[in-house]
């Protein structure tokens, strides 16, 4: 099965940047969509981004557009979620995850990372 792996979490003040990486092993489909969502205590788990596997689309959710980019790096079989001008708002435990279908809602999603923590403090 897909296994997916998430690093780059820390602690960071505010206006500062983060490089999250999420690398993937095990049997997918080419087609695969792969995606950024997180999860802050008590709160439902949120979409942030998401990206084809070719590249072809990318979305992001309107609270991070312009401050965060995702991208991949086939050949690794990596996907990466760039943040900047994080905000304490964004403090979160950041998943990805992969589906056979590009969506932003987290039931599209067949496979999903551990997690890594982004702490942002002002």
């Amino acid at each position: 099965q897909v296994q997916l792996v998430e690093s780059g979490g820390g602690l960071v003040q505010a206006g500062d940047s983060l490089r999250l990486s999420c690398a993937a092993s095990g049997r997918t489909f080419s087609s695969y969509t792969m995606a950024w969502f997180r999860q802050a205590p008590g709160k439902e788990r949120e979409f942030v981004a998401l990206i084809t596997w070719s590249g072809a689309r990318r979305a992001y959710a309107p609270s991070v557009l312009g401050r965060f980019t995702i991208s991949r790096d086939n050949a690794k079989n990596t996907i990466y979620l760039q943040m900047n001008r994080l905000k304490p708002e964004d403090t979160a435990a950041y998943y990805c995850a992969a589906g056979p279908e590009s969506r932003t809602t987290d039931s599209g999603y067949e496979y999903w990372g551990q997690g890594t923590q982004v702490t942002v403090s002002s």
